[in-house]
């Protein structure tokens, strides 16, 4: 059966098994657009209407509607897509029905949740995995494509919140997990964007402190002190108030890994997790037996012969896919190749976390990841 995935974490796209759908007109794509922000609900048609034509109607919408409806509903049966059953007529107007595996918004909710969860258990090595998974969701902007349409906004603004969320909490798990020093970087650059979210400050506050840069923990907190007193008049919280006195007291803060008893399963999925951050006892076995070592920086992969690993294919594009070793493990992204990526027979969209006998296939080659204690 086709397997059928839509993107709204960045510009709208379908793909079915891997391979993009090509959308059509603008207004189509609005039509589309409009129904994921709505996915699983009945939207009016009198709705659909307001929100891709706003006050330019044409001459008779209801008909034109129907235009793109039924278009696109060929697009997905064209692909073997059970398109009646995807996009639905539902009085009093039409409902996309897909569920959160074949949509990013929708992992990027599951993934979400379980961090949290896992956070509120003190499971950090778990919550960390779970968040880095929602994060590589994004691919950019909201419906990108899209922005121009009012209908977009209020569903961005909901999802950018979940994302600084998530983010915010991603940060937590990894000091937890003694890797303050690698969401240094991270942090400076949210606490940029986002110069009023005093959760993340105290974030970056916390990482900077425990990675031995007392100096440079208070003025980041001198630096909060002024944005809040210039632009909004206001004092730093007392959250904030006491992790700075702390600190001026070169006090020690509870942020050590010290989870519970879990089981086998949760066990070996953090020993995973720890086993990903040695990129120099990580290798890619292709279908001949040779092994390739990953690096401890980046690993390329591609036709041209400047690559670490070379793949003698026409459909490898020069500059294909990078390994990358991060503290978080090894993250497998494709370079915007012609003919993309399967990780595990799915076609990778943006980059992914790896782990011990997952398959890469780039063209007709396949590489199986093996990572060594």
């Amino acid at each position: 059966m086709a397997i059928l995935d839509i993107s709204v974490l960045g510009p709208l796209q379908v793909t079915v098994d891997g391979e993009t759908v090509p959308l059509g007109r603008p207004k189509q794509r609005a039509v589309l657009g409009c129904l994921m922000v709505s996915r699983n609900r009945a939207l009016s048609a009198d709705s659909l209407i307001a929100a891709v034509w706003a006050a330019s109607p044409p001459a008779d919408p209801r008909a034109s509607l129907q235009v793109y409806i039924s278009k696109l509903r060929e697009l997905l049966k064209d692909r073997g897509i059970d398109a009646a059953r995807v996009i639905a007529s539902a009085p009093p107007g039409y409902r996309l029905t897909l569920d959160n595996a074949h949509c990013d918004v929708g992992r990027f909710a599951t993934r979400k949740a379980a961090g949290l969860d896992a956070i509120t258990k003190g499971s950090f090595a778990e919550a960390s995995r779970h968040l880095f998974a929602a994060m590589s969701e994004w691919h950019g902007p909201v419906l990108a494509d899209l922005r121009d349409y009012s209908f977009v906004d209020p569903f961005a603004s909901a999802l950018d919140e979940d994302l600084l969320t998530v983010q915010t909490a991603w940060a937590q798990s990894e000091i937890a997990c003694g890797r303050a020093a690698a969401v240094v970087g991270d942090l400076r650059q949210l606490t940029t964007d986002h110069p009023y979210q005093e959760p993340l400050w105290a974030q970056l506050i916390t990482a900077l402190y425990v990675t031995g840069r007392q100096s440079d923990a208070l003025d980041a907190c001198r630096q909060l002190r002024a944005v809040l007193s210039d632009e909004l008049g206001i004092d730093p919280s007392p959250q904030i108030q006491d992790l700075e006195g702390k600190i001026l007291r070169q006090e020690s803060l509870d942020v050590e890994i010290n989870e519970p008893s879990v089981p086998v399963s949760d066990s070996q999925a953090r020993t995973v997790l720890e086993t990903q951050r040695h990129a120099h006892q990580a290798t890619l076995r292709d279908h001949d037996g040779e092994q390739h070592i990953l690096s401890a920086g980046t690993t390329r992969i591609g036709r041209h012969p400047d690559n670490d690993v070379v793949v003698n294919d026409v459909r490898a594009s020069r500059h294909h896919a990078v390994i990358i070793d991060t503290e978080t493990g090894l993250i497998l992204e494709d370079l915007h190749s012609a003919n993309g990526i399967r990780l595990n027979g799915e076609r990778l969209l943006g980059r992914r976390l790896l782990a011990d006998g997952d398959c890469i296939r780039i063209g007709s080659h396949e590489y199986t990841v093996h990572l060594t204690t």
